[in-house]
Protein backbone atom coordinates (compact mmCIF):
# COMPACT_ATOMS: atom_id res chain seq x y z
CA UNK A 1 0.00 0.00 0.00
CA UNK A 2 1.51 3.33 -1.06
CA UNK A 3 1.84 6.11 1.54
CA UNK A 4 -0.56 9.04 1.08
CA UNK A 5 2.18 11.34 -0.22
CA UNK A 6 3.22 8.94 -2.97
CA UNK A 7 -0.38 8.07 -3.89
CA UNK A 8 -1.14 11.77 -4.27
CA UNK A 9 1.96 12.25 -6.42
CA UNK A 10 0.98 9.29 -8.58
CA UNK A 11 -2.52 10.72 -9.13
CA UNK A 12 -1.09 14.08 -10.17
CA UNK A 13 1.39 12.39 -12.48
CA UNK A 14 -1.31 10.31 -14.14
CA UNK A 15 -3.45 13.37 -14.73
CA UNK A 16 -0.51 15.24 -16.20
CA UNK A 17 0.60 12.40 -18.46
CA UNK A 18 -2.82 11.12 -19.48
CA UNK A 19 -3.23 10.66 -23.21
CA UNK A 20 -4.80 8.22 -25.68
CA UNK A 21 -5.05 4.53 -24.86
CA UNK A 22 -1.72 2.84 -24.23
CA UNK A 23 0.23 6.08 -24.20
CA UNK A 24 2.42 6.04 -21.11
CA UNK A 25 0.26 7.57 -18.32
CA UNK A 26 3.10 7.86 -15.79
CA UNK A 27 6.72 6.68 -16.11
CA UNK A 28 6.84 5.39 -12.54
CA UNK A 29 7.34 2.09 -10.73
CA UNK A 30 6.85 1.37 -7.05
CA UNK A 31 8.91 -0.94 -4.86
CA UNK A 32 8.03 -1.80 -1.26
CA UNK A 33 10.84 -3.30 0.85
CA UNK A 34 9.55 -4.78 4.11
CA UNK A 35 11.89 -6.24 6.72
CA UNK A 36 9.99 -9.05 8.40
CA UNK A 37 10.85 -12.22 10.32
CA UNK A 38 14.54 -12.19 9.47
CA UNK A 39 13.97 -11.60 5.76
CA UNK A 40 12.49 -9.17 3.28
CA UNK A 41 9.06 -9.28 1.72
CA UNK A 42 7.58 -6.78 -0.67
CA UNK A 43 5.89 -5.84 -3.90
CA UNK A 44 6.94 -4.27 -7.16
CA UNK A 45 4.36 -2.41 -9.26
CA UNK A 46 5.26 -1.72 -12.89
CA UNK A 47 3.27 -0.37 -15.82
CA UNK A 48 2.32 -2.71 -18.64
CA UNK A 49 3.76 -0.24 -21.18
CA UNK A 50 7.24 -0.74 -19.73
CA UNK A 51 6.94 -4.52 -19.53
CA UNK A 52 5.54 -4.68 -23.05
CA UNK A 53 8.52 -2.72 -24.33
CA UNK A 54 10.92 -5.14 -22.67
CA UNK A 55 9.08 -8.15 -24.08
CA UNK A 56 8.60 -6.61 -27.51
CA UNK A 57 4.84 -7.20 -27.55
CA UNK A 58 1.76 -4.92 -27.76
CA UNK A 59 0.67 -3.67 -24.30
CA UNK A 60 -2.84 -5.03 -24.70
CA UNK A 61 -1.42 -8.54 -24.97
CA UNK A 62 -0.28 -8.32 -21.35
CA UNK A 63 -3.87 -7.67 -20.27
CA UNK A 64 -4.53 -11.29 -21.14
CA UNK A 65 -4.05 -13.05 -17.80
CA UNK A 66 -3.07 -16.37 -19.37
CA UNK A 67 -0.43 -14.75 -21.58
CA UNK A 68 0.94 -12.77 -18.65
CA UNK A 69 1.18 -15.97 -16.61
CA UNK A 70 3.18 -17.60 -19.40
CA UNK A 71 5.64 -14.69 -19.35
CA UNK A 72 5.99 -14.41 -15.57
CA UNK A 73 9.40 -16.08 -15.35
CA UNK A 74 10.74 -14.15 -18.33
CA UNK A 75 9.63 -10.84 -16.81
CA UNK A 76 11.18 -11.78 -13.47
CA UNK A 77 14.46 -12.62 -15.16
CA UNK A 78 14.46 -9.18 -16.81
CA UNK A 79 13.64 -7.19 -13.69
CA UNK A 80 15.68 -9.02 -11.03
CA UNK A 81 19.16 -7.94 -12.25
CA UNK A 82 17.97 -4.32 -12.39
CA UNK A 83 16.99 -4.35 -8.72
CA UNK A 84 20.31 -4.16 -6.91
CA UNK A 85 19.82 -5.03 -3.25
CA UNK A 86 22.84 -5.76 -1.08
CA UNK A 87 23.24 -6.52 2.60
CA UNK A 88 26.25 -8.56 3.61
CA UNK A 89 26.01 -9.97 0.07
CA UNK A 90 24.18 -9.37 -3.20
CA UNK A 91 20.61 -10.43 -2.50
CA UNK A 92 18.66 -12.74 -4.78
CA UNK A 93 14.98 -12.01 -5.31
CA UNK A 94 12.51 -14.88 -5.20
CA UNK A 95 9.36 -13.97 -7.14
CA UNK A 96 6.22 -15.38 -5.55
CA UNK A 97 3.24 -14.25 -7.62
CA UNK A 98 1.82 -11.53 -9.83
CA UNK A 99 -1.44 -9.63 -9.96
CA UNK A 100 -2.88 -7.85 -12.99
CA UNK A 101 -4.15 -4.38 -12.02
CA UNK A 102 -6.46 -3.68 -14.95
CA UNK A 103 -7.71 -0.25 -13.87
CA UNK A 104 -4.16 1.03 -13.35
CA UNK A 105 -2.81 -0.83 -16.43
CA UNK A 106 -0.11 -2.18 -14.17
CA UNK A 107 1.22 -5.44 -12.76
CA UNK A 108 2.02 -6.07 -9.10
CA UNK A 109 4.70 -8.66 -8.41
CA UNK A 110 5.18 -10.11 -4.95
CA UNK A 111 8.65 -11.23 -3.89
CA UNK A 112 10.66 -12.30 -0.89
CA UNK A 113 14.30 -12.50 0.14
CA UNK A 114 14.94 -15.05 2.91
CA UNK A 115 17.77 -14.76 5.41
CA UNK A 116 18.16 -10.99 5.11
CA UNK A 117 18.78 -10.11 8.76
CA UNK A 118 21.61 -7.57 8.47
CA UNK A 119 22.31 -4.01 9.59
CA UNK A 120 22.32 -2.06 6.33
CA UNK A 121 20.68 -2.39 2.94
CA UNK A 122 22.21 -0.89 -0.20
CA UNK A 123 19.64 -0.14 -2.91
CA UNK A 124 20.19 0.82 -6.52
CA UNK A 125 17.88 0.46 -9.48
CA UNK A 126 17.27 1.57 -13.02
CA UNK A 127 14.36 -0.67 -13.93
CA UNK A 128 13.72 0.56 -17.48
CA UNK A 129 16.85 2.09 -19.02
CA UNK A 130 15.07 2.70 -22.33
CA UNK A 131 13.09 5.52 -20.67
CA UNK A 132 15.35 8.27 -19.24
CA UNK A 133 12.34 9.81 -17.46
CA UNK A 134 11.44 6.67 -15.58
CA UNK A 135 11.46 6.86 -11.78
CA UNK A 136 11.19 4.18 -9.15
CA UNK A 137 9.63 5.09 -5.81
CA UNK A 138 10.94 2.91 -2.99
CA UNK A 139 9.38 2.59 0.47
CA UNK A 140 11.39 0.86 3.20
CA UNK A 141 9.40 -0.60 6.08
CA UNK A 142 11.13 -1.82 9.23
CA UNK A 143 9.69 -2.89 12.58
CA UNK A 144 6.19 -2.34 11.22
CA UNK A 145 6.66 1.30 10.21
CA UNK A 146 7.66 3.27 7.12
CA UNK A 147 11.26 4.25 7.75
CA UNK A 148 12.43 5.75 4.49
CA UNK A 149 11.28 6.82 1.02
CA UNK A 150 13.70 7.00 -1.88
CA UNK A 151 13.21 8.08 -5.48
CA UNK A 152 15.52 6.63 -8.13
CA UNK A 153 15.97 7.80 -11.69
CA UNK A 154 18.51 7.03 -14.38
CA UNK A 155 21.10 9.33 -12.76
CA UNK A 156 20.67 8.29 -9.12
CA UNK A 157 23.50 6.81 -7.09
CA UNK A 158 23.13 3.83 -4.80
CA UNK A 159 21.50 4.53 -1.44
CA UNK A 160 22.19 2.86 1.91
CA UNK A 161 19.47 2.34 4.51
CA UNK A 162 20.77 1.71 8.05
CA UNK A 163 18.49 -0.27 10.31
CA UNK A 164 17.77 0.83 13.87
CA UNK A 165 19.37 -2.27 15.36
CA UNK A 166 22.70 -3.14 16.92
CA UNK A 167 23.77 -4.51 13.56
CA UNK A 168 22.70 -1.24 11.94
CA UNK A 169 24.77 0.80 14.41
CA UNK A 170 27.80 -1.38 13.67
CA UNK A 171 27.34 -0.83 9.93
CA UNK A 172 27.12 2.94 10.48
CA UNK A 173 30.37 2.88 12.45
CA UNK A 174 32.08 0.74 9.82
CA UNK A 175 31.19 3.37 7.23
CA UNK A 176 31.59 6.69 9.04
CA UNK A 177 34.60 6.10 11.31
CA UNK A 178 36.90 5.45 8.32
CA UNK A 179 35.30 8.39 6.52
CA UNK A 180 36.10 10.77 9.39
CA UNK A 181 39.66 9.48 9.68
CA UNK A 182 40.17 9.75 5.93
CA UNK A 183 38.88 13.31 5.85
CA UNK A 184 41.20 14.66 8.54
CA UNK A 185 44.19 12.92 6.98
CA UNK A 186 43.55 14.31 3.49
CA UNK A 187 42.64 17.80 4.75
CA UNK A 188 45.90 19.79 4.70
CA UNK A 189 44.25 22.87 6.18
CA UNK A 190 42.96 21.03 9.26
CA UNK A 191 46.30 19.25 9.72
CA UNK A 192 48.30 22.47 9.36
CA UNK A 193 46.08 24.16 11.94
CA UNK A 194 46.88 21.35 14.37
CA UNK A 195 50.59 21.47 13.58
CA UNK A 196 50.58 25.22 14.17
CA UNK A 197 49.13 24.64 17.63
CA UNK A 198 51.83 22.08 18.39
CA UNK A 199 54.91 23.95 17.16
CA UNK A 200 55.74 25.59 20.50
CA UNK A 201 55.57 22.25 22.26
CA UNK A 202 54.70 21.88 25.92
CA UNK A 203 53.87 19.08 28.30
CA UNK A 204 51.66 16.22 27.20
CA UNK A 205 49.04 17.55 29.61
CA UNK A 206 49.03 20.92 27.85
CA UNK A 207 48.82 19.27 24.44
CA UNK A 208 45.91 17.10 25.59
CA UNK A 209 44.06 20.26 26.65
CA UNK A 210 44.64 21.80 23.23
CA UNK A 211 43.42 18.74 21.36
CA UNK A 212 40.42 18.35 23.68
CA UNK A 213 39.45 21.99 23.18
CA UNK A 214 39.64 21.62 19.39
CA UNK A 215 37.54 18.45 19.63
CA UNK A 216 34.86 20.18 21.71
CA UNK A 217 34.73 23.12 19.32
CA UNK A 218 34.36 21.20 16.07
CA UNK A 219 32.00 18.64 17.63
CA UNK A 220 29.55 21.39 18.58
CA UNK A 221 29.36 23.01 15.16
CA UNK A 222 29.51 19.71 13.27
CA UNK A 223 26.37 18.64 15.12
CA UNK A 224 24.62 21.99 14.68
CA UNK A 225 25.31 22.03 10.94
CA UNK A 226 24.40 18.38 10.44
CA UNK A 227 21.06 19.03 12.14
CA UNK A 228 20.51 22.15 9.98
CA UNK A 229 20.32 24.37 13.05
CA UNK A 230 23.21 26.61 12.01
CA UNK A 231 24.51 26.25 8.49
CA UNK A 232 26.82 29.03 7.21
CA UNK A 233 27.84 28.73 3.55
CA UNK A 234 31.24 27.33 2.51
CA UNK A 235 32.08 30.71 0.94
CA UNK A 236 32.37 32.03 4.50
CA UNK A 237 33.66 28.97 6.33
CA UNK A 238 36.51 28.01 4.01
CA UNK A 239 38.21 31.46 4.08
CA UNK A 240 37.63 31.57 7.85
CA UNK A 241 39.47 28.25 8.22
CA UNK A 242 42.37 29.73 6.25
CA UNK A 243 42.42 32.79 8.54
CA UNK A 244 42.48 30.52 11.60
CA UNK A 245 45.69 28.99 10.26
CA UNK A 246 47.23 32.43 9.72
CA UNK A 247 46.23 33.44 13.26
CA UNK A 248 47.85 30.38 14.84
CA UNK A 249 51.11 30.94 13.00
CA UNK A 250 51.18 34.64 13.85
CA UNK A 251 50.33 33.93 17.49
CA UNK A 252 53.32 31.61 17.70
CA UNK A 253 55.64 34.40 16.52
CA UNK A 254 54.14 37.13 18.69
CA UNK A 255 53.59 35.18 21.90
CA UNK A 256 56.83 33.31 22.02
CA UNK A 257 57.10 31.73 25.46
CA UNK A 258 54.49 33.98 27.07
CA UNK A 259 51.05 33.03 28.32
CA UNK A 260 49.76 29.89 26.62
CA UNK A 261 46.30 30.55 25.12
CA UNK A 262 46.43 27.76 22.58
CA UNK A 263 43.62 25.77 24.19
CA UNK A 264 41.29 28.77 23.87
CA UNK A 265 42.42 29.36 20.30
CA UNK A 266 41.77 25.69 19.52
CA UNK A 267 38.29 25.90 21.05
CA UNK A 268 37.26 29.08 19.20
CA UNK A 269 38.62 28.08 15.83
CA UNK A 270 37.48 24.51 16.35
CA UNK A 271 33.97 25.92 16.01
CA UNK A 272 34.90 27.14 12.54
CA UNK A 273 36.57 23.90 11.49
CA UNK A 274 33.49 21.96 12.60
CA UNK A 275 31.45 23.67 9.89
CA UNK A 276 34.08 22.56 7.40
CA UNK A 277 33.76 18.96 8.56
CA UNK A 278 29.98 19.27 8.24
CA UNK A 279 30.25 20.32 4.59
CA UNK A 280 32.18 17.14 3.84
CA UNK A 281 29.75 15.01 5.84
CA UNK A 282 26.82 16.55 3.99
CA UNK A 283 28.38 15.68 0.62
CA UNK A 284 29.08 12.17 1.87
CA UNK A 285 25.43 11.75 2.79
CA UNK A 286 24.05 11.72 6.31
CA UNK A 287 21.51 8.94 6.94
CA UNK A 288 18.58 10.49 8.79
CA UNK A 289 17.48 7.13 10.17
CA UNK A 290 20.87 6.81 11.94
CA UNK A 291 21.70 10.45 12.56
CA UNK A 292 23.12 10.09 16.06
CA UNK A 293 25.33 7.13 15.27
CA UNK A 294 26.60 8.63 12.03
CA UNK A 295 27.54 11.92 13.72
CA UNK A 296 29.27 10.11 16.57
CA UNK A 297 31.10 7.76 14.23
CA UNK A 298 32.29 10.47 11.84
CA UNK A 299 33.49 12.59 14.75
CA UNK A 300 35.21 9.61 16.34
CA UNK A 301 36.96 8.91 13.05
CA UNK A 302 38.13 12.54 12.92
CA UNK A 303 39.56 12.13 16.43
CA UNK A 304 41.46 8.99 15.46
CA UNK A 305 43.11 10.81 12.56
CA UNK A 306 43.69 13.88 14.70
CA UNK A 307 45.37 11.91 17.48
CA UNK A 308 47.61 10.16 14.96
CA UNK A 309 48.79 13.54 13.66
CA UNK A 310 49.30 14.91 17.19
CA UNK A 311 51.27 11.90 18.39
CA UNK A 312 53.59 11.90 15.39
CA UNK A 313 54.17 15.67 15.19
CA UNK A 314 54.42 16.28 18.94
CA UNK A 315 56.82 13.36 19.40
CA UNK A 316 59.01 14.55 16.53
CA UNK A 317 59.14 18.13 17.82
CA UNK A 318 59.91 16.93 21.35
CA UNK A 319 62.75 14.76 20.02
CA UNK A 320 64.23 17.74 18.16
CA UNK A 321 64.12 19.89 21.31
CA UNK A 322 65.76 17.19 23.38
CA UNK A 323 68.52 16.93 20.81
CA UNK A 324 69.08 20.68 20.49
CA UNK A 325 66.93 23.36 22.13
CA UNK A 326 68.09 26.06 19.72
CA UNK A 327 67.27 23.87 16.73
CA UNK A 328 63.84 23.24 18.22
CA UNK A 329 63.22 26.99 18.48
CA UNK A 330 64.30 27.52 14.88
CA UNK A 331 62.01 24.73 13.68
CA UNK A 332 59.11 26.33 15.55
CA UNK A 333 59.91 29.74 14.02
CA UNK A 334 60.29 28.40 10.47
CA UNK A 335 57.22 26.22 10.87
CA UNK A 336 55.15 29.21 11.96
CA UNK A 337 56.26 31.12 8.87
CA UNK A 338 55.18 28.19 6.68
CA UNK A 339 51.84 28.03 8.49
CA UNK A 340 51.22 31.75 7.92
CA UNK A 341 52.20 31.51 4.25
CA UNK A 342 49.98 28.50 3.60
CA UNK A 343 47.03 30.04 5.41
CA UNK A 344 47.44 33.28 3.47
CA UNK A 345 47.59 31.39 0.18
CA UNK A 346 44.43 29.46 0.99
CA UNK A 347 42.64 32.62 2.08
CA UNK A 348 43.43 34.43 -1.17
CA UNK A 349 42.54 31.38 -3.22
CA UNK A 350 39.22 30.79 -1.45
CA UNK A 351 38.15 34.44 -1.52
CA UNK A 352 39.27 35.51 -4.98
CA UNK A 353 39.63 32.22 -6.88
CA UNK A 354 37.07 29.82 -5.38
CA UNK A 355 36.80 26.37 -6.92
CA UNK A 356 33.82 26.14 -9.28
CA UNK A 357 33.49 29.91 -9.63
Amino acid sequence: MLPVSLRALAVVAILCWASPAWAHPAPFSYLDVVFKDGGIEGTLVVHVIDIAHELGVPPEQLMDASYLASQEKRVGDILAPRLYLEGDRRLSIEWLSHELMRDEQAIRFRYRIPDADFGALTVDTNLFPYDPLHQTFINVYDEGALRQQIIFNAESDAHVYYRGTTQGAIEVMKTFIPSGTHHILIGPDHILFLIGLLLLGGSWGALVKIVTAFTIGHSITLSLAALDIVNPPPSIIEPAIALSIVFVGADNLVRGDGRDLRAWVALVFGLVHGFGFANVLREFGLPREALGWSLFSFNFGVEIGQLAVVLIVASLLAAIRRYNQLLGSRVAFAGSIVVIAAGTYWFVQRVFFPVGA
